[in-house]
């Protein structure tokens, strides 16, 4: 068995990534964070982890749709941005 196809190995990666997240924060890790526990537990499971690029593309896709996801219900809420009035060289 090859080291990519043990579901501890990406739940762990996807627990370092998500450490990552809180030390530079701004949803850069998260979505991969996400995406590799999860694909931790479809190997667990037996559903994936025969075939690397197979389980790749299952892990980009996940992270994908986790970033999204978590875009939609964390992510900019109307009324945050901030609009300038002047610039702060004009005298």
């Amino acid at each position: 068995m090859d080291y990519w196809q043990q579901p501890w190995l990406w739940i762990v990666a996807g627990v370092v990534l998500a450490v990552a997240e809180m030390l530079i924060p701004g949803f850069i890790f998260l979505g991969f964070a996400i995406g590799a526990v999860l694909v931790g537990a479809l190997i667990w499971i037996g559903l994936l982890g025969h075939s690397i690029p197979v389980t790749l593309v299952v892990f980009a896709v996940l992270s994908i749709l986790a970033w999204l996801i978590l875009r939609r219900v964390m992510g900019v809420r109307p009324g945050q941005t901030k609009h300038w009035d002047r610039d702060i060289n004009e005298n």
